[in-house]
């Protein structure tokens, strides 16, 4: 099976899973989808407190190198068995998923395109592009509502490690992308001409 990969990055709340998950919904099982926030290093024996304080928007924050030998084993038609990542735990599980190798591979991440070798691995390369305002106020919502987290502890982790880190890292590695999606999953013409690239990879297999 010819597997390509293809990187969805982003800003948070820039409506990256969204248009993951329409693409998902369309190709069913001809699509596999890997979060790079399922990578996020072990923090065993860090008391709960100060994983909290952590910064999970740097590089450093990832097992980007597990992630990549994954990504090499999907490709070579073999399954995986993904990390499960609790959010409100700020840890990994013990649990792992298996995954499957498929047709075509989603990565979907805010820093994917950062890291050299993994970037390299990427067939199609797509940033989605967000306002700044849309994008935190996504951001608490979903974190308030999903995650269990307080307002305040949103804006505090939103200024002190996620603004900073998104102007060194996740902006900066735009410049990467095949192709600029704005607005996300919302962008009908952009979504249209993707599945039509993925279609014609599917097809050609």
């Amino acid at each position: 099976m010819d597997t390509i990969l293809i990187g969805i990055a982003g800003g948070t709340g820039s409506g990256k899973t969204t248009l993951t998950q329409h693409l998902k919904h369309h190709f069913g099982d001809d699509i596999t989808v890997i979060g790079h926030d399922n990578y996020y290093k072990r923090q065993d024996g860090i008391p709960f407190a100060q994983r909290c304080l952590q910064n999970y928007d740097h590089p450093d924050a990832f097992d980007t190198d597990l992630l990549i030998e994954h990504l090499r084993q999907l490709k070579a038609g073999k399954p995986i068995q993904c990390p499960v990542y609790s959010y409100k735990d700020h840890n990994r599980t013990d649990q792992t998923i298996e995954i499957f190798p498929a047709k075509v591979v989603l990565v979907e991440g805010i820093l994917i395109f950062q890291h050299p070798v993994l970037r390299e691995m990427l067939d199609i390369k797509i940033f989605v592009e967000t306002d700044a305002d849309v994008r935190i106020l996504r951001r608490a919502l979903r974190d308030v509502e999903e995650r269990g987290r307080t307002l305040q502890s949103v804006v505090q982790q939103y200024l002190t490690s996620v603004k900073p880190m998104h102007e060194q890292f996740v902006e900066p590695s735009r410049k990467y992308a095949d192709i600029v999606v704005l607005e996300g999953g919302h962008n009908l013409v952009a979504l249209d001409m993707i599945m039509q690239r993925i279609q014609h990879h599917i097809d050609g297999n």
